[in-house]
């Protein structure tokens, strides 16, 4: 059977990051890597150079909606599947990491650094909590999704995030949620909510750490603009 002259490159790219992670890799070679998962039996230069010149750099990629990736040349449906699952099982692997490590989350840097990548990107509105304990860690299976889509149940929210910290014995909380349109400052409705929300915590000795707007790029913290 002929052997394809692309065969010898996806082994060799195997081959160095086996060896060395993806240290010394160009970044059109690291998304080269991720396609091979995805399409057995082509050449994945051409594709990964669309991908990179269409969304900018890897991020951009996995950032990408679903029908944008598709319409890349050389990517289907599931190519660009596949793409999204490395994406939220990296996000997983994050929130697990710093779940098992303790890790400090009330840092204003970290905090946007973890919900742009856990909620940033989305192109729909979703409504988030993080539980911490009283050294500002994150609680083990300490992200809880309040609301998808628009926000508009404000009054459940209180009751629900104060359940859930009593429950998981919390100290301080993190609100998080995204703008899909890009655009951060908080609507009136936002900044209802988030005082419904820290007078509900207030009853129970609960710490509203901050409430974060978020989008794949930039983030807006209620504390920073004295919100809060």
């Amino acid at each position: 059977m002929e052997r394809r002259h692309y065969h010898g490159h996806r082994q060799r790219l195997r081959e160095r990051f086996l060896k060395n992670g993806l240290a010394g890799f160009a970044e059109h070679e690291v998304v080269e890597l991720l396609l091979t998962l995805a399409i057995p039996r082509a050449d994945v230069k051409q594709p990964a150079k669309a991908l990179l010149a269409r969304f900018g750099n890897l991020r951009g990629v996995f950032d990408a909606p679903l029908p944008e990736l598709q319409a890349v040349a050389g990517v289907g449906e599931v190519t660009a599947t596949a793409l999204r699952v490395i994406r939220a099982a990296a996000t997983l692997y994050l929130q697990q990491a710093s779940e098992e490590a303790a890790e400090v989350l009330s840092d204003p840097r970290r905090l946007s650094d973890f919900w742009r990548m856990r909620i940033g990107a989305l192109k729909h509105e979703v409504f988030a909590v993080a539980y911490l304990d009283s050294a500002g860690r994150l609680l083990r299976d300490g992200v809880e999704t309040l609301q998808e889509g628009t926000i508009d149940r404000a009054a459940v929210y209180p009751r629900r995030v104060a359940e859930a910290a009593l429950r998981r014995e919390a100290a301080a909380i993190v609100l998080a949620h995204n703008h899909p349109n890009g655009r951060l400052q908080p609507s009136e409705h936002d900044k209802l909510i988030t005082r419904a929300i820290v007078l509900a915590a207030e009853t129970i000795g609960l710490r509203v750490v901050d409430h974060l707007i978020v989008s794949s790029q930039d983030t807006f913290s209620f504390r920073k603009a004295e919100l809060l």
